[in-house]
């Protein structure tokens, strides 16, 4: 069973920072690594949206709204993705997921989705 993570979420104030990561993991034990990955948000009423993606090569691609904040990256092992944000706003406040395409060494790439940690920025 291939399942991915996330944590880092909490309460931070406008302007503020936050680190989420995203940790996946393979029950069989199999040696494994994410070819490609993204951070989707989803706030109260609203559609999930993608904030930050990054292919297996490594290019990165961001949704409009961030502007430079963010920063999506990962690990040399490629087994956990981060999403670094900056300059926090409250409309920045909402579950984030995370997407990613688990390759083991026993399988093809699976694509799973994370349980989601809540971001909330104060104001």
């Amino acid at each position: 069973q291939v399942q991915v993570v996330e944590s880092g979420g909490g309460l931070v104030q406008a302007g503020g920072s936050l680190k989420l990561s995203c940790e996946a993991s393979v029950a069989s034990g199999s040696i494994f690594r994410i070819n490609g990955a993204a951070w989707f948000r989803q706030a109260p009423g609203k559609q999930r949206e993608l904030v930050a993606r990054i292919g297996n090569g490594g290019l990165t691609n961001y949704g409009d709204f961030v502007k430079g904040r963010f920063t999506i990256s990962r690990n040399s092992a490629k087994t956990t993705v981060y999403l670094q944000m900056t300059s926090l706003k409250s409309e920045d406040s909402a579950v984030y997921y995370c997407n990613a395409d688990v390759q083991t060494a026993i399988h093809n790439p699976v694509n799973v989705w994370g349980q989601g940690t809540q971001v909330t920025v104060s104001s």
